[in-house]
């Protein structure tokens, strides 16, 4: 089985960073059922091909067969397609071999990841049902897509086409995470089957590589349930918490999280009979309209919404007569393309357009276009960062980006034990590096604002238990 993953992007030997492979030698991984090959047959300044050989050795597949000793016809066990189709196969290849890519990482040149290349990738072959489905599932994701299908027997061209199709992939801007994250999902979906057991595990690959992507898939539900081999029990939650409403800004509710509601007043509810149910908001609708409250009382202008998601908040701040210009950024381009459609940016009138902007960057490296902002919005942000970066974090926004006030609310871990849903020690999200009590956070939020000459107040955000706090909590910064 051979990938080919190419780009013309300038200079396109900066694919060996991406990718964390050095063009001028081949380099192989072992893998449980072969090796994997990974070796470049052109690297120029104009454009860069690397190839993943997938070298499946088929003695090996028999001893760690999982069927019936008996299944099939005699050879069946060695004479098979298993070593030369894209399979799950490739989705392991894939995850130990480009490790550092497939989870937008690069320790040489940390900038790459976040850039979208034009990219141009062969598969050969995929197997497939026909040549409507692989488009069904590519091209909903912005792909050109080019397929040879293959016959059954060149020599015999009566007996049709066969199961087999060589697949070619391109996309004019794309990151590279994005282009293996697809390949690692769809593979599988295509061969229809896993060569290793699958257990609750799978969910948690599904939405981790998938989970950017796959909601806004026209397929995906026919993606899920071959991903998981239509085990129900295993289905049936994946399509839950893939249907649900995900927004990368809220990401309590990403994770499945049965979000609480609150009525306005904290006070307990009278008898239907006494008085009508009050009105409610969740727990993230609460969060957004306590930030832009506070950005209205600071008389700000101009805004930045830093990990703005698909723009909920950004709605709100362009509702603040005040604000004349808002800028959102978020390290996700699909976030930004949701963002740029919830908003309805191409309908907007002329002037109303002028007051936001949406660009893509990252919060760990510095950007000059942070710069002369009145306020920073950074809701449920935070604990999505390695705390070994916060250190990072607070050089872009604090020190270098200096806006007269920054709003950060994060998670109150002691909190979690009210969710009915979660589990004793787990985090509200899969992609929580940590969660903080409220002692912990505001320890963090004094040593920020005395480091770069800020005064700080911690505030809970959500109804207040006696024991465990509130479910939020917000710190406003303010230049001294």
């Amino acid at each position: 089985m051979l990938l080919t993953i190419s780009t013309t992007h300038q200079p396109a030997t900066d694919l060996g960073y991406l990718l964390h492979k050095n063009p001028s030698r081949l380099q192989s991984v072992e893998l449980a059922y072969g090796t994997a090959h990974i070796f470049y047959p052109e690297a120029t300044p104009t454009r860069c091909t690397a190839a993943l050989l997938l070298d499946i050795d088929p003695v090996g597949l028999v001893r760690n067969h999982r069927g019936p000793a008996g299944e099939g016809f005699a050879l069946e066990q060695y004479v098979n397609d298993r070593p030369y189709v894209a399979s799950s196969f490739l989705s392991s290849a894939l995850a130990k071999s480009f490790n550092t890519a497939l989870n937008g990482t690069c320790k040489d040149r940390p900038e790459l990841p976040a850039q979208r290349w034009p990219f141009e990738a062969t598969v050969a072959v995929v197997p497939a049902a026909s040549e409507q489905e692989l488009r069904r599932l590519f091209e909903p994701l912005g792909y050109a897509v080019a397929v040879e299908t293959h016959p059954l027997d060149p020599a015999q061209p009566d007996w049709g086409p066969s199961r087999y199709h060589t697949l070619r992939l391109r996309h004019e801007a794309l990151q590279l995470r994005e282009l293996l994250s697809h390949l690692y999902v769809l593979m599988p979906v295509l061969d229809n089957d896993k060569h290793y057991w699958v257990g609750e595990s799978e969910v948690e690959k599904l939405l981790s590589k998938g989970g950017d992507w796959l909601p806004r898939h026209p397929e995906r539900e026919f993606i899920t349930r071959r991903y998981l081999l239509n085990l129900a029990e295993y289905t049936r939650p994946a399509l839950e918490r893939l249907l649900a409403e995900r927004d990368p800004a809220a990401p309590d509710a990403a994770a499945g999280e049965r979000q609480p509601e609150f009525a306005d007043s904290p006070a307990q509810a009278a008898p239907a009979a006494e008085q009508a149910p009050a009105p409610r908001r969740n727990l993230h609708d609460l969060r957004l309209e306590r930030v832009a409250e506070e950005i209205g009382r600071l008389g700000a202008k101009r805004v930045l919404d830093l990990g703005c998601g698909e723009g909920k908040l950004l709605r709100l701040l362009l509702q603040i007569r005040a604000v004349e210009f808002v800028l959102g950024m978020d390290v996700s381009y699909q976030a930004l393309s949701r963002a740029h459609d919830r908003l309805h940016l191409a309908e907007m009138p002329p002037r109303q357009r002028q007051r936001l902007e949406l660009v893509q960057g990252s919060l760990l490296y510095h950007d000059p276009r942070l710069a002369g902002f009145d306020a920073a919005a950074v809701v449920e942000v935070i604990e999505h960062l390695d705390e070994g970066r916060l250190t990072a974090f607070e050089q872009v926004v604090f020190a270098r980006a200096r806006p007269q006030a920054v709003l950060v609310t994060t998670p109150n871990v002691s909190y979690n034990q009210k969710f009915e849903q979660l589990h004793a020690g787990a985090f509200r999200h899969t992609d929580h590096r940590f969660e903080w009590t409220r002692a912990e956070f505001e320890d963090w939020a004094s040593g920020v604002a005395g480091r770069h000459g800020y005064r700080v107040r911690v505030e809970p955000l959500g109804p207040e238990d006696p024991d465990v706090g509130a479910p939020s909590q917000l710190a406003v910064f303010e230049l001294e």
